[in-house]
């Protein structure tokens, strides 16, 4: 099906001045021409701007949909807010390769470390695969909303190779040797690269660090080295202290490839760490060697229970609450012990973590008893001061007696907009950090994209329009090495997004019941979205919702 847009104002995602009155052609899903009056071939489908705004699709370089996509192949929610190319697999929590065997601990770990739940993914995970070469294959037979590209994970591939002893100790050689010929399979079968990580709050069921977390220096080296025995590959790892920039610069400088460092976002507590971390970067990019700082344009708000309180699970004095559940999870957090542990942590400065006894960021959003719902939409520090509690005891106290089932809201992480809007105009950065497909009961930011062109552009004027569009599109296509994509260009992808600059926006966040099993999901709306094509075919209608059932996305094999 061929496709002409008429009349729009084009971003083309170079940086260049916006163009007016332009028309864009679509042939077999490419790019065939850009002209202020090109010629509509036989058949084709026209689309009228009406002087309305076109510019690449966005790529979300930081998505979890690994699972998602064997259920959803809609990719839901992502394509309607404007995505047309998705990067999986990142922080190496990933569902290939698998054994059978190990299936329900790859997905009890996922539930703790990407806050996914247990009932929905057993009843959601389609598992007609294996190995990482079989999990493309699947993806690829199944068809997709948007565009995917894959990263082999770290911790699936430890638990393929070690089992059990991937959460115990340092890999063996014969062990690093069979994780490295399974990494050299996964890039011959077209993997982006390779990711892991190292943070501190990844942690899988139990509160065990999730398998990547126990590797030593040897083991990245030799995996990393693995990657680019194939002459191409990113590495992705959201580090942890252990991983500092200079360790990743040395890595980089060794393996000759590009690395991808996340998660940079600004901690008001240690408010020069990010820039710190990004001015290392920089230097090391001055000595020719490839590293980027992934960043979010989204403060990180995390809806939680105590029942599952993943904001506080990077403490090390947490991990008895992530052992347990139900009444033997209230008798630990009515423990007085652990309570004077998590209040000493709280205490000492820590370079990596998502919540920092900040109370006043915290606030009671939904009290599960009808008695208390007058408390609603107050912050734990002033109910805790009213009630003459320190804070922690007042929240652990508030949802014992409510079975658990209170809901909070913390504002954790990038809450200073002066220095988030540092952070995007920073070179070395990259924005990103979805997580889109994770976490989805606790936040949704698959519209990040909006969010920047909308509040950081348009409203705040931290950066041009064309600069935001960059950002979200030849920049990660460049960086990835993506192919033809990620630009309005002769020969490029038909990858594209129609949107009023005057009022793009995310969305309020709304809760729908519509996971397998009817499980719950945050979502968010597209504001100012009137289109969406990928390979030239429309994913989202002209009013901007979904489409039922589209299909065109390609699984992007790296080569």
């Amino acid at each position: 099906m061929d496709l002409v847009i008429r009349g729009a104002t084009v971003f083309d995602g170079t940086r260049r001045p916006r163009r007016r009155g332009v028309d864009v052609v679509v042939r077999d899903g490419t790019i065939a021409a850009v002209d202020s009056d090109a010629a509509t071939p036989s058949g084709a489908t026209v689309v009228d701007a009406d002087g309305l705004a076109l510019m690449p699709g966005i790529i979300d370089s930081h998505t979890h949909y690994d699972a998602q996509i064997t259920w959803d192949p809609g990719l839901t929610p992502s394509p309607a807010l404007g995505v047309t190319t998705v990067v999986i697999g990142n922080c190496g929590f990933t569902i290939a390769p698998c054994r059978e065997p190990d299936r329900d601990l790859v997905m009890r770990n996922l539930t703790q470390v990407e806050g996914m739940s247990l009932d929905v993914l057993r009843a959601g995970i389609a598992w007609d695969f294996e190995t990482f070469p079989q999990y493309l294959d699947s993806i690829e037979r199944r068809g997709a909303a948007t565009n995917v590209a894959a990263f082999i994970g770290h911790s699936a591939l430890r638990t393929y190779v070690m089992g059990a002893a991937a959460v115990e100790r340092p890999a063996r050689d014969d062990e690093i040797a069979a994780m490295s010929a399974i990494v050299g399979e996964a890039m011959a079968a077209g993997a982006v690269g390779f990711a892991t990580s190292t943070a501190p709050q990844h942690n899988g069921w139990g509160g065990i660090p999730m398998p990547s977390r126990v590797a030593d220096d040897r083991e990245l080296d030799a995996l990393v080295a693995a990657m680019t025995a194939s002459g191409r590959g990113l590495f992705m790892l959201t580090k942890g202290d252990r991983t500092d920039v200079p360790y990743l610069e040395r890595l980089a400088a060794g393996a000759g490839c590009p690395v991808m460092i996340a998660a940079l976002l600004h901690n008001p507590t240690n408010p020069t760490g990010t820039f710190e971390e990004l001015e290392q970067i920089a230097q090391a990019r001055g000595r020719g060697h490839e590293l980027w700082g992934q960043i979010s344009c989204c403060p990180l708000t995390m809806d939680f229970t105590l029942a599952s309180a993943y904001p506080l699970e990077g403490m090390k004095a947490w991990a008895p609450a992530m052992k347990a559940s139900g009444d033997a999870l209230k008798r630990v957090l009515a423990d007085p012990s652990f309570r004077r542990s998590v209040k000493d942590e709280l205490a000492r400065p820590a370079g990596v973590r998502l919540f920092n006894g900040e109370w006043d960021k915290i606030e009671l959003t939904q009290a599960a008893k009808a008695g208390n719902r007058d408390l609603e939409h107050r912050t734990v520090a002033t109910l805790a001061a009213e009630a003459g509690q320190h804070p922690l005891d007042w929240m652990l106290d508030f949802a014992v007696a409510e079975d658990l089932e209170s809901l909070f809201t913390a504002v954790l992480l990038n809450s200073d907009e002066a220095a988030v809007g540092r952070m995007i105009r920073d070179p070395n950065a990259s924005v990103a950090l979805s997580d889109a497909g994770a976490h989805l009961t606790f936040f949704c930011d698959a519209g990040f994209g909006l969010h920047l062109m909308g509040h950081w552009a348009r409203t705040l004027g931290v950066l041009s329009m064309e600069d935001a569009v960059h950002e979200l599109t030849a920049k990660p296509a460049e960086i990835f090495r993506l192919g033809r994509r990620g630009r309005i260009a002769p020969g490029f992808a038909g990858d594209l997004l129609l949107f009023d600059p005057d009022t793009v926006a995310r969305g309020a966040k709304r809760r729908l019941h519509d996971l397998p099993g009817g499980g719950a999901r945050l979502t968010t709306d597209a504001v100012g979205v009137h289109g969406v094509w990928v390979n030239g075919v429309p994913v989202v209608a002209r009013d901007g919702a979904p489409l039922p059932d589209p299909k065109p996305g390609r699984l992007i094999r790296a080569s």
